[in-house]
């Protein structure tokens, strides 16, 4: 069987932050809590300094799953905000699709809480729909690693793409000479080890 290689494009795909709510985020086991708050955010500035059209939904936040990531409510002002009134697949919230269709990209890019529920579903229901999808994998979380890696089977299985965000930004960004200090930048924002790699970078670039 040929395999065919197809890379994220930045022109081509567009972000959905599914779930990242305060109740359900306390229900994520299979990542430390710091470390995946910093993954989610992380994902969030990768979208960002992509400019990817990106679209935050939540589900029942008035219910115990709670309200958004303050966050990423600040970091997308503008972008579409669909507070599901109760579907759980986010797919089955017509204005969701619509938002999603709106982009005009066939490439989508998911993360959200939890793995085999508010990623795993949408992501199935958009690759019925032929579009391609990569699961953010250190930037979805459930309540173990049995919940995980089913999860993270059912998808991949399906055809999703698994990739963690630092993969993912380096898959867009495709060359370091499109913006070393961008990129640089980025990833010592949020990988604490990779403050020495720009620290010695702009060292010997000052010389």
């Amino acid at each position: 069987m040929s395999f065919k290689y197809h890379r994220i494009d930045k022109n081509n795909a567009a972000v959905l932050l599914v779930d990242h709510q305060a109740g359900l985020l306390s229900l994520v086991r299979d990542i430390e809590p710091d470390k995946f708050n910093n993954n989610v955010l992380a994902l969030a500035n990768a979208a960002k300094y992509f400019n990817l059209p990106t679209i935050l939904t939540t589900s029942f936040e008035d219910g115990p799953n709670g309200p958004l990531m303050p966050q990423l409510v600040e970091m997308f002002p503008d972008a579409p905000y669909i507070a599901r009134p109760g579907q759980i697949n986010a797919w089955d919230n017509e204005d969701f699709v619509k938002a999603v269709k709106a982009t005009g990209k066939k490439q989508l890019i998911i993360a959200g809480v939890v793995t085999e529920v508010c990623v795993a579903f949408p992501a199935l229901s958009a690759l019925e729909e032929g579009f391609e999808v990569f699961v953010v994998t250190d930037a979805s979380g459930t309540f173990n690693a049995i919940s995980r890696d089913s999860a993270w089977d059912r998808m991949s299985k399906a055809g999703a793409q698994l990739i963690n965000w630092f993969g993912l930004a380096c898959e867009l960004h495709r060359d370091w000479r499109n913006d070393v200090e961008g990129l640089g930048t980025l990833f010592a924002n949020h990988i604490p080890d990779y403050r020495n790699l720009m620290t010695s970078y702009n060292t010997l670039t000052k010389k």
